[in-house]
């Protein structure tokens, strides 16, 4: 079924329309009219939805012509993901202020699919598709604005623009329990996850990948950001995981980071404290390549580094060039 609502410029109508029309069937098509259509909560997008907005002018990082604003309090993301085989495309989105705090990285955020922290073990989201969609939030540094989190695989994100906000793109491992220091597990970490053709400006962060396994991100413009990337083992690594398959297959390519931060360009870790008992374990990576990067730019401390490598082992750094020069790192960058 295809619905075609008519929203206003009221919020709450607005958002009581959308989620009527995502509730009423197991799967269906909602296309979103053209225009900038407030509301004020976030919507919950269920198994088998397709979500669309009006026509993209021009290619590759293009304007959508329709945008979602929120207006609401309650950090609930924009759009939350929380079944399988959803497509998200030709949308601008605008999430409201949030201060989701250190470990709500799966809140506040323009799309959130999956979870951070589960009541119970989770049925595993699969087969979710976003594409030209573009997030803006230029004032704000707290919240993340696009976060894959938990029981999530076979993800595709294509031509993704973000402004703004703390990490672009935060991909991070998910686990039974009611806090981070009440982890008892398992854990459940984002695997079969495909990146390409993202744009991150004036970020804190452009994107990071969190205990992850067979995850590709290809073509990557990070420009004006505090640090460009991290590859991270997870607090806990792969201690309460039942497969052995975390920190394999992982691939970043073909990034740019024009950077500005005092710290680094690109942190590459593997090791984690946990927050459950302070434990430290490694985490051996294994076929795990960054390759065919360039960063640019100048850290802003007395002590800084382009790259940091801390007990990472198995992972190959190929074509990675740095010089402190900023002019514009990459032709993906000129519509971000």
């Amino acid at each position: 079924m295809i619905h075609r609502p008519v929203l206003s410029a009221d919020a709450a109508r607005n958002r009581r329309v959308l989620q009527e029309a995502l509730d009423s069937a197991p799967g269906g098509k909602l296309e979103l009219p053209p225009g900038t259509h407030p509301i004020d909560d976030g919507l919950r997008v269920p198994t088998g939805w397709t979500l669309r907005g009006g026509e993209v002018t021009g290619a590759n990082g293009g304007a959508p012509g329709t945008w979602l604003v929120g207006t609401g309090a309650t950090g609930h993301p924009v759009l939350h993901v929380l079944g399988s085989d959803v497509s998200i495309s030709d949308l601008g989105l605008r999430p409201p202020p949030a201060d989701p705090g250190e470990h709500g990285g799966d809140r506040g955020t323009a799309i959130t699919i999956g979870e951070y922290l589960y009541a119970a073990p989770p049925t595993w989201l699969a087969r979710v598709d976003v594409r030209r969609v573009h997030v803006s939030r230029p004032a704000e540094r707290h919240a993340n604005c696009i976060a894959v989190m938990g029981a999530v695989r076979d993800v595709t994100l294509h031509d993704i623009t973000v402004r703004g906000g703390y990490t672009g793109v935060a991909v991070h491992w998910g686990a039974v329990g009611t806090g981070v220091a009440t982890i008892s597990g398992p854990t459940y970490h984002p695997h079969r996850l495909t990146v390409t053709d993202l744009r991150v400006r004036d970020a804190v962060e452009g994107f990071y990948l969190s205990s992850v396994h067979d995850v590709r991100v290809a073509g990557a413009c990070l420009r004006d950001v505090e640090m460009g990337f991290r590859l991270l083992p997870g607090d806990n690594t792969d201690r309460f995981v039942a497969v052995p398959d975390v920190g394999a297959r992982i691939e970043i390519a073909d990034v740019c980071v024009r950077w500005h931060g005092p710290r680094y360009a690109v942190r590459i870790a593997g090791w984690g404290r946990s927050e459950v008992d302070g434990v430290v374990s490694l985490l051996r990576y294994t076929e795990t390549v960054i390759r065919d990067c360039r960063l640019a730019g100048i850290g802003g401390a007395d002590s800084w580094s382009p790259i940091v490598v801390e007990r990472a082992a198995g992972v190959e750094l190929r074509g990675v060039r740095f010089d402190t020069a900023t002019d514009d790192c990459c032709p993906l960058g000129a519509r971000a």
